[in-house]
Protein backbone atom coordinates (compact mmCIF):
# COMPACT_ATOMS: atom_id res chain seq x y z
CA UNK A 1 0.00 0.00 0.00
CA UNK A 2 1.30 3.43 -1.00
CA UNK A 3 1.35 6.33 1.86
CA UNK A 4 0.56 9.52 0.61
CA UNK A 5 3.51 12.03 -0.50
CA UNK A 6 5.04 13.10 3.01
CA UNK A 7 3.28 10.38 4.40
CA UNK A 8 6.41 8.05 4.89
CA UNK A 9 8.58 5.43 2.80
CA UNK A 10 6.44 3.67 0.06
CA UNK A 11 4.83 0.57 0.27
CA UNK A 12 4.94 -0.31 -3.09
CA UNK A 13 4.96 -4.20 -4.52
CA UNK A 14 5.33 -2.82 -7.83
CA UNK A 15 8.24 -0.30 -7.17
CA UNK A 16 11.29 -2.30 -6.89
CA UNK A 17 13.93 0.28 -5.95
CA UNK A 18 16.43 -1.02 -8.90
CA UNK A 19 18.13 1.03 -11.63
CA UNK A 20 16.63 0.94 -15.42
CA UNK A 21 18.60 0.59 -18.09
CA UNK A 22 17.42 2.69 -20.75
CA UNK A 23 18.69 0.27 -24.65
CA UNK A 24 18.00 3.79 -26.52
CA UNK A 25 20.21 5.93 -24.78
CA UNK A 26 23.28 5.78 -27.90
CA UNK A 27 21.13 7.51 -30.09
CA UNK A 28 21.75 10.77 -27.93
CA UNK A 29 22.24 13.75 -30.11
CA UNK A 30 26.39 14.89 -29.95
CA UNK A 31 28.75 17.75 -30.56
CA UNK A 32 27.85 19.77 -27.46
CA UNK A 33 31.35 19.80 -25.24
CA UNK A 34 31.94 18.94 -21.97
CA UNK A 35 31.85 22.00 -19.17
CA UNK A 36 35.55 23.13 -18.76
CA UNK A 37 37.01 20.74 -15.69
CA UNK A 38 34.12 18.04 -16.31
CA UNK A 39 34.77 14.34 -16.88
CA UNK A 40 34.06 13.77 -20.65
CA UNK A 41 30.52 12.05 -21.02
CA UNK A 42 29.58 8.99 -22.82
CA UNK A 43 26.32 11.20 -24.45
CA UNK A 44 27.28 14.53 -24.38
CA UNK A 45 23.90 16.30 -25.58
CA UNK A 46 21.91 14.25 -22.81
CA UNK A 47 20.62 16.54 -19.71
CA UNK A 48 20.14 14.31 -16.69
CA UNK A 49 17.88 15.39 -14.13
CA UNK A 50 18.09 13.61 -10.86
CA UNK A 51 14.72 14.47 -8.35
CA UNK A 52 15.68 13.19 -4.84
CA UNK A 53 13.45 13.14 -2.17
CA UNK A 54 14.26 14.30 1.35
CA UNK A 55 15.41 12.15 4.90
CA UNK A 56 12.87 10.90 7.23
CA UNK A 57 11.22 13.18 9.18
CA UNK A 58 9.34 12.27 12.76
CA UNK A 59 6.15 13.12 10.91
CA UNK A 60 7.35 10.87 8.03
CA UNK A 61 7.96 7.94 11.05
CA UNK A 62 4.00 8.81 12.30
CA UNK A 63 2.45 8.57 9.23
CA UNK A 64 1.36 12.03 9.68
CA UNK A 65 0.89 14.34 6.90
CA UNK A 66 3.16 17.38 6.05
CA UNK A 67 2.55 18.97 3.31
CA UNK A 68 3.67 22.48 3.26
CA UNK A 69 4.36 22.53 7.14
CA UNK A 70 7.91 23.18 7.67
CA UNK A 71 9.36 20.39 9.43
CA UNK A 72 13.02 18.86 10.41
CA UNK A 73 14.76 15.81 9.66
CA UNK A 74 14.83 13.49 11.99
CA UNK A 75 18.77 12.00 13.07
CA UNK A 76 17.25 9.07 10.80
CA UNK A 77 17.18 12.04 8.03
CA UNK A 78 20.01 13.42 8.79
CA UNK A 79 22.05 10.36 8.10
CA UNK A 80 19.89 8.83 5.17
CA UNK A 81 21.03 12.76 3.54
CA UNK A 82 24.85 11.70 4.12
CA UNK A 83 24.09 8.46 2.25
CA UNK A 84 22.78 9.68 -1.03
CA UNK A 85 25.02 12.58 -0.86
CA UNK A 86 27.90 9.71 -0.93
CA UNK A 87 26.21 8.08 -3.97
CA UNK A 88 25.44 10.99 -6.19
CA UNK A 89 28.61 12.62 -6.21
CA UNK A 90 29.98 10.46 -8.86
CA UNK A 91 26.86 12.14 -11.12
CA UNK A 92 29.03 14.74 -12.42
CA UNK A 93 26.29 17.34 -10.89
CA UNK A 94 26.43 21.45 -11.99
CA UNK A 95 23.61 22.86 -9.89
CA UNK A 96 21.70 21.68 -6.92
CA UNK A 97 18.32 23.55 -6.68
CA UNK A 98 16.37 22.70 -3.51
CA UNK A 99 12.65 23.31 -2.51
CA UNK A 100 13.00 26.08 0.71
CA UNK A 101 11.48 23.83 3.35
CA UNK A 102 13.85 22.75 6.17
CA UNK A 103 13.48 18.57 5.43
CA UNK A 104 14.46 19.27 1.66
CA UNK A 105 17.29 21.94 1.92
CA UNK A 106 19.32 20.43 4.78
CA UNK A 107 19.47 17.24 2.73
CA UNK A 108 20.31 19.31 0.08
CA UNK A 109 23.07 20.80 1.86
CA UNK A 110 24.59 16.97 2.74
CA UNK A 111 24.99 17.44 -1.11
CA UNK A 112 26.74 20.22 -1.11
CA UNK A 113 28.80 19.16 1.32
CA UNK A 114 30.15 16.46 -0.81
CA UNK A 115 29.81 18.55 -4.43
CA UNK A 116 31.33 21.88 -3.60
CA UNK A 117 28.54 23.44 -5.08
CA UNK A 118 26.04 25.58 -3.32
CA UNK A 119 22.40 24.86 -3.10
CA UNK A 120 19.48 27.41 -4.74
CA UNK A 121 16.19 27.43 -2.96
CA UNK A 122 12.98 27.44 -5.21
CA UNK A 123 9.64 27.69 -3.25
CA UNK A 124 8.01 26.42 -6.38
CA UNK A 125 9.67 22.63 -5.26
CA UNK A 126 7.75 22.78 -2.24
CA UNK A 127 5.76 19.25 -1.31
CA UNK A 128 1.82 19.65 -2.39
CA UNK A 129 -0.17 21.99 -0.11
CA UNK A 130 -2.71 19.65 1.86
CA UNK A 131 -4.98 21.74 3.19
CA UNK A 132 -7.27 20.53 6.04
CA UNK A 133 -5.38 17.20 5.77
CA UNK A 134 -1.80 18.61 7.02
CA UNK A 135 -0.89 17.66 10.88
CA UNK A 136 -3.36 15.03 11.14
CA UNK A 137 -2.30 11.43 10.98
CA UNK A 138 -3.53 8.70 7.90
CA UNK A 139 -6.03 7.32 10.42
CA UNK A 140 -7.70 10.89 11.13
CA UNK A 141 -7.82 12.19 7.50
CA UNK A 142 -9.91 8.65 6.07
CA UNK A 143 -12.23 8.86 10.16
CA UNK A 144 -12.84 12.72 8.70
CA UNK A 145 -12.86 12.48 5.11
CA UNK A 146 -14.09 9.10 4.29
CA UNK A 147 -12.79 7.74 0.87
CA UNK A 148 -11.28 10.93 -0.24
CA UNK A 149 -7.39 9.88 0.42
CA UNK A 150 -7.86 7.46 -1.74
CA UNK A 151 -9.58 8.75 -4.22
CA UNK A 152 -6.98 11.46 -4.46
CA UNK A 153 -4.22 8.92 -5.08
CA UNK A 154 -6.13 7.89 -7.87
CA UNK A 155 -7.61 10.74 -9.20
CA UNK A 156 -4.86 13.84 -10.19
CA UNK A 157 -8.00 16.12 -10.67
CA UNK A 158 -8.69 15.59 -6.73
CA UNK A 159 -7.63 18.69 -4.22
CA UNK A 160 -7.61 18.21 -0.17
CA UNK A 161 -10.05 20.87 1.11
CA UNK A 162 -7.79 23.92 0.84
CA UNK A 163 -5.03 22.32 -0.79
CA UNK A 164 -3.70 21.76 -4.49
CA UNK A 165 -4.19 18.77 -6.83
CA UNK A 166 -1.31 16.30 -8.06
CA UNK A 167 -1.87 18.40 -12.22
CA UNK A 168 -1.39 21.68 -10.29
CA UNK A 169 1.74 20.78 -8.00
CA UNK A 170 3.15 19.75 -11.69
CA UNK A 171 2.40 22.69 -13.12
CA UNK A 172 3.79 24.75 -10.48
CA UNK A 173 7.61 22.78 -10.87
CA UNK A 174 7.61 22.42 -14.46
CA UNK A 175 8.70 25.82 -15.11
CA UNK A 176 11.87 25.31 -12.69
CA UNK A 177 12.90 22.80 -14.76
CA UNK A 178 12.40 24.72 -18.38
CA UNK A 179 13.86 27.88 -16.96
CA UNK A 180 17.17 25.52 -16.10
CA UNK A 181 16.96 23.98 -19.63
CA UNK A 182 17.11 27.55 -21.34
CA UNK A 183 19.58 28.68 -18.72
CA UNK A 184 21.90 26.66 -18.31
CA UNK A 185 24.47 26.11 -20.98
CA UNK A 186 27.23 23.31 -19.30
CA UNK A 187 24.07 21.09 -18.30
CA UNK A 188 24.00 18.62 -21.35
CA UNK A 189 26.10 16.03 -20.72
CA UNK A 190 26.11 16.45 -16.97
CA UNK A 191 23.17 16.34 -14.23
CA UNK A 192 21.33 19.09 -12.30
CA UNK A 193 20.02 17.55 -8.89
CA UNK A 194 16.31 18.79 -7.26
CA UNK A 195 15.85 18.16 -3.81
CA UNK A 196 11.91 18.07 -3.46
CA UNK A 197 9.32 16.12 -1.63
CA UNK A 198 7.31 12.79 -2.99
CA UNK A 199 4.30 14.07 -4.05
CA UNK A 200 6.06 17.20 -6.14
CA UNK A 201 8.43 14.06 -7.40
CA UNK A 202 5.83 12.00 -8.67
CA UNK A 203 3.72 14.83 -10.11
CA UNK A 204 6.57 16.99 -11.61
CA UNK A 205 7.71 13.46 -13.16
CA UNK A 206 4.08 12.86 -14.96
CA UNK A 207 4.03 16.19 -16.63
CA UNK A 208 7.81 16.10 -17.50
CA UNK A 209 6.60 12.78 -19.64
CA UNK A 210 3.38 13.96 -20.47
CA UNK A 211 1.49 11.26 -19.14
CA UNK A 212 -1.87 11.62 -19.88
CA UNK A 213 -4.22 12.32 -16.21
CA UNK A 214 -5.61 8.54 -15.77
CA UNK A 215 -2.03 7.43 -16.11
CA UNK A 216 -0.05 9.89 -13.52
CA UNK A 217 -1.08 6.84 -10.54
CA UNK A 218 1.36 4.57 -12.00
CA UNK A 219 4.01 6.54 -10.73
CA UNK A 220 4.19 5.29 -6.85
CA UNK A 221 5.38 6.04 -3.43
CA UNK A 222 9.44 7.25 -2.99
CA UNK A 223 11.22 5.98 -0.08
CA UNK A 224 13.21 8.52 1.91
CA UNK A 225 16.34 9.87 0.40
CA UNK A 226 15.20 7.77 -2.58
CA UNK A 227 15.42 9.56 -6.32
CA UNK A 228 14.32 9.43 -9.83
CA UNK A 229 16.29 9.86 -12.91
CA UNK A 230 15.34 11.25 -16.23
CA UNK A 231 17.52 12.44 -19.13
CA UNK A 232 16.31 14.81 -21.79
CA UNK A 233 17.14 13.63 -25.78
CA UNK A 234 15.57 16.42 -27.64
CA UNK A 235 16.81 18.72 -29.66
CA UNK A 236 15.73 21.64 -27.27
CA UNK A 237 13.43 22.82 -25.36
CA UNK A 238 10.29 23.01 -27.09
CA UNK A 239 11.10 19.33 -27.39
CA UNK A 240 13.12 17.95 -24.42
CA UNK A 241 12.44 14.29 -24.92
CA UNK A 242 12.38 13.48 -21.57
CA UNK A 243 13.09 9.78 -20.67
CA UNK A 244 12.71 7.75 -17.67
CA UNK A 245 16.17 6.11 -16.63
CA UNK A 246 15.22 5.45 -12.60
CA UNK A 247 12.76 4.92 -10.15
CA UNK A 248 13.17 4.82 -6.17
CA UNK A 249 16.60 4.43 -6.47
CA UNK A 250 18.31 4.62 -3.06
CA UNK A 251 22.18 4.25 -1.33
CA UNK A 252 20.44 1.40 0.93
CA UNK A 253 16.98 0.27 0.28
CA UNK A 254 14.42 1.09 2.70
CA UNK A 255 13.35 -2.70 4.01
CA UNK A 256 9.43 -1.67 3.43
CA UNK A 257 9.98 -1.10 0.12
CA UNK A 258 11.28 -5.03 -1.07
Amino acid sequence: MNRGPEGGTARDPEVSGERAVDSDVSDASEGVAPAAGSRASKYPGVRRLILLRHGQTEWNAADRMQGQIDTELSELGRRQAKDAARELVSQDAVAIVSSDLRRAYDTALALAEHSGLEVVRDARLRETSLGDWEGLDHLEVDARYPGARKAWRLDPTVTPPGGESKLEVGARALPVVRELFAERADWPGRTIILVAHGGLIAALTAALLELPEHKWPILGGLANTSWVQLSSHGPGIEQPGWRLDVWNAAAKVAPDVL
